[in-house]
């Protein structure tokens, strides 16, 4: 499993410049998660077939309204996490985590940072480490690699100096291109290692720790650390000896950081050749629980897992197991969700209700159990991609696939998911925010404009006009999906009160929308995502409102300018869109108050 589950921002949203002296400002509610991946395939570029709009013509007025009274759900400030993966340590990236471009990605999509742990790699620590080590000598806490798909992380690589502060690493251009070379070919050994379900080692230096932390703590980020839950005694039992070691050195640096223990345990039999039960687990944890108290750093540090996996009969009959023993224990119970298989996926896949709605059933599974044992607890979903196996270039590193994630968020949302993570920000795969020369893809720009636009209070809505009767045997699905939140606190071009609605135009035809009841005839703000490029739905770029983004310089977010539209004025939705609209002044009860 992957190890260093992720990283908090926290403050307020990040300027269009991302200078070091701004490191606290940055923007709440994201988490950072990066992993490795299999290798990309073509993708599918066959035309998409042209659909004869059945049932809901173009021309059908939808009539739109929101409960403004009071918010359904309220989520987390972190909601949009990211992922990390240590495997950066392995293969260099760490060290480019410092430069300004990584800086301000990272600061332009928010708070709340998680280190990676999909399925690959955990931390584990050898004999007891010297507490201090010497100028010439460092610590060391080897890396177990789970399961297949190691990871990537962010770019940033910052060193914090008690004395001078942040500073912001310069890299020349050729290093940045000898990494990316010493990358692909560490990727390759990673890749060879997983098919043949053989792996190696990875080993976690003190210094790696310091540099990591750094660079959370520089950028106003919270940690969170996946210890290896993989080192058993004989009786199965957590061998902690480890972890120790590790939790001990991190005291003794006064470092901030939260835990876990272990990643996918449903899997574990396929990595050792031993199962751990969902009783087992949870001794585990209350063993970890009770390391924790015994070191006065992180006697109330917070403590999430089991971190399991899709939650087939198998997986839930381990969670109940886990909740039983140790449902008390963690701050929050995760669980992780890919759509497809990356192998095999293809462009019209990322357009099917049937798969977008695979989640609720996934959430509904995992709210059973907690209902049962635990009623309140929350929930995170903490490791998902529109696919796995690392995904498929030129599919989910494009613009299809953000129809998935943002999806994803509004389903989570509305269903009162506490937490996100994001899988991941920077790997070798193709389900990443950013690519290899740190250029954002469409899930960053999708991600920047939820986490400006977007709070954590959900707001009910009320639809009407989207009725149509079904086809004799057909299931019908939502293809216009509508969400609506308060607009972020954070964001000072609106007022408290305001809303912001974001759809999803899954129809090859375009749909009107009439704001009603309170909304009606206010001034609207659009913020409308679309491809950029001949490529179309498998572009790696996008335009807002017509106009393509890009970063300005190696430091510099665009300006991201909303498209005024007057008072009362019909919202005409594109075909295969996502867009944003921010109703301004509605002064909701529900949206005054933080």
């Amino acid at each position: 499993s992957e190890l260093i589950r992720g990283f908090l921002l926290s403050g307020m949203p990040c300027p269009s410049s991302c200078p070091p002296g701004l490191l606290a400002l940055m923007a709440p509610g994201l988490a950072l998660m990066a992993t490795f991946s299999l290798p990309s395939q073509a993708g599918d570029r066959r035309a998409l077939p042209v659909e004869k709009a059945p049932g809901v013509k173009g021309r059908t007025l939808i009539l739109l309204d929101v409960n403004t009274k009071s918010p359904v759900r309220i989520i987390s400030e972190n909601f949009l996490s990211l992922q990390l993966d240590p495997s950066i340590i392995h293969d260099g990236w760490l060290d480019f985590l410092r430069a300004r471009e990584g800086y301000c990605h990272v600061a332009g999509t928010a708070p709340l940072a998680v280190p990676a742990y999909k399925t690959l790699q955990q931390v584990f620590l050898n004999e007891e480490p010297s507490c201090c080590p010497s100028k010439n000598e460092e610590t060391t806490f080897p890396l177990f690699k789970e399961s297949p798909s190691v990871s990537d992380i962010v770019r940033s690589d910052i060193a914090l100096d008690k004395q001078k502060g942040c500073k912001i690493a310069q890299h020349p251009d050729i290093m940045l291109e000898l990494q990316r070379e010493k990358a692909a070919q560490m990727h390759l050994v990673l890749l060879k290692e997983q098919f043949s379900n053989t792996y190696s080692n990875l080993t976690l230096t003190a210094r790696s720790l310091d540099k990591l932390y750094n660079f959370a703590d520089c950028s106003g980020l919270h940690l969170i650390f996946a210890l290896n839950a993989l080192r058993r005694n004989p009786n199965n039992s957590w061998n902690s000896s480890n972890a120790l070691s590790l939790l001990k050195y991190s005291a003794s640096k006064k470092y901030n950081i939260s835990w876990e223990l272990g990643n996918e345990p449903n899997n574990y039999r396929t990595l050792i050749g031993r199962s751990v039960n969902g009783s087992q687990l949870g001794k585990d944890y209350i063993q970890l629980r009770s390391l924790l108290q015994l070191i006065r750093t992180y006697s109330r540090a917070n403590l999430y897992g089991p971190n399991i996996g899709r939650p087939r009969k198998n997986v839930i009959a381990l969670l109940e197991g886990f909740m039983k023993v140790a449902g008390s224990t963690v701050d929050a119970v995760t669980w992780q969700h890919y759509y497809i298989d990356g192998r095999v996926a293809k462009v019209t896949d990322f357009l099917k209700t049937r798969l977008l709605d695979t989640l609720s059933d996934q959430i509904r599974k995992i709210q059973k159990v907690l209902n049962t044992y635990t009623p309140g607890k929350k929930i995170w979903l903490e490791g998902v991609g529109a696919t796995s196996a690392g995904g498929m270039n030129n599919l989910s590193d494009s613009y299809a696939a953000g129809f998935l994630w943002l999806n994803t968020l509004g389903l989570l949302a509305s269903q009162g998911i506490d937490v996100v993570v994001r899988h991941s920000f920077l790997d070798h795969g193709h389900n990443h925010l950013v690519d290899q020369n740190f250029n954002p893809l469409p899930d960053y720009w999708l991600s920047l404009l939820y986490k400006r636009l977007i709070g954590p209070k959900v707001l009910a809505i009320h639809v009407a006009g989207l009725q149509r009767k079904p086809r004799p045997g057909r299931v019908i699905r939502d293809k216009l999906r509508i969400y609506a939140h308060c607009t972020s606190y954070h964001n000072h071009n609106y007022v408290r009160g305001s809303i912001t609605l974001y759809i999803i135009n899954l129809h090859r035809s375009r749909k009107k929308i009439k704001l009603a009841g309170t909304l009606r005839d206010k001034i609207v703000h659009q913020y409308l995502l679309q491809p950029y490029g001949k490529d179309g739905l498998h572009s790696k770029s996008v335009q807002l409102n017509g106009q393509p983004l890009a970063m300005v310089d190696d430091g510099t977010l665009p300006e991201l300018k909303p498209r005024p539209l007057r008072a009362g004025r019909t919202l005409v939705i594109p075909p295969l869109t996502m867009s944003f609209y921010v109703v301004k002044n509605v002064n909701a009860l529900a949206c005054r108050y933080r």
